[in-house]
């Protein structure tokens, strides 16, 4: 049978100390969710604002220096721009495939395709390396309100057993279980709101974000294939 509720404890937390089991069990897996959540939403905020702001003022001093050789220096300035960090590994592709070309005399075939390749997998391991942890946020977002509300059915049915022993229907006397069930529910939605707003927001950033990187290795290519094309004249 459910602890009696004493006159004047029907607050929210007197509510959660005299809930079920059940109920606070639910209800600490929704709080470390919560919290979980929001140490995600911090970090990847801190995260991300570095990959923009060093990937903006990469691609302003790179397309501001009179040589690749020059911007790669300055890469190691930009550690968290995702941009710069894909220009570093297609240089490096570049750079390697010139050293073979010239020590063995024979012009390097596909160098081009080699240096995309390696663009797209750095790329690729940045955008990763940004969208890390963020999925957790979906699924606490898919999936608080569930829990919660397994914590309210149950609260519920207790409630409705604690009407049937007390043999009364009055507001007064079961009030306090139904409310009880309800926080449950409460706390779920608390848990999962914040997480679904920041995933799609952190969704949507990375788009831009990939799109930027996208657009930056496409013009790095390009200016790849005008140099292979100098060397060929």
């Amino acid at each position: 049978m459910l602890l009696p509720f004493a006159a004047g404890t029907t607050s929210a937390w007197s509510l959660i100390l005299h809930a079920d089991p059940v109920v606070k069990s639910v209800m600490f897996v929704l709080i470390c969710f919560s919290l979980i959540s929001w140490a995600i939403i911090i970090q990847r905020m801190i995260v991300l604002r570095k990959a923009w702001a060093q990937s903006a003022a990469f691609l302003e001093r790179f397309w501001n220096t009179t040589s690749l050789e020059q911007a790669n220096q300055e890469v190691g300035k930009y550690p968290d721009s995702p941009v710069a960090l894909a220009f570093a590994a297609g240089y490096r592709e570049m750079v390697k495939l010139n050293e073979a070309a010239q020590s063995s005399g024979v012009p390097s075939l596909g160098a081009t395709e080699n240096v995309n390749r390696s663009l797209r997998k750095a790329a690729s391991e940045q955008m990763t390396r940004l969208e890390r942890t963020i999925p957790f946020l979906a699924s606490c977002g898919s999936a608080a309100p569930f829990i919660g509300l397994f914590g309210t059915v149950w609260g519920i049915l207790r409630a409705f057993q604690e009407i049937g022993a007390r043999g009364t229907t009055s507001i007064a006397e079961v009030g306090p279980f139904i409310a009880e069930a309800l926080i449950a529910t409460a706390v779920g939605l608390f848990a999962a709101i914040p997480a679904v707003m920041f995933f799609n927001y952190f969704a949507t950033r990375l788009k831009v974000l990939a799109r930027e990187v996208n657009h930056f290795t496409a013009d790095f290519l390009n200016l790849v294939e005008r140099h292979e094309r100098s060397k060929n004249v």
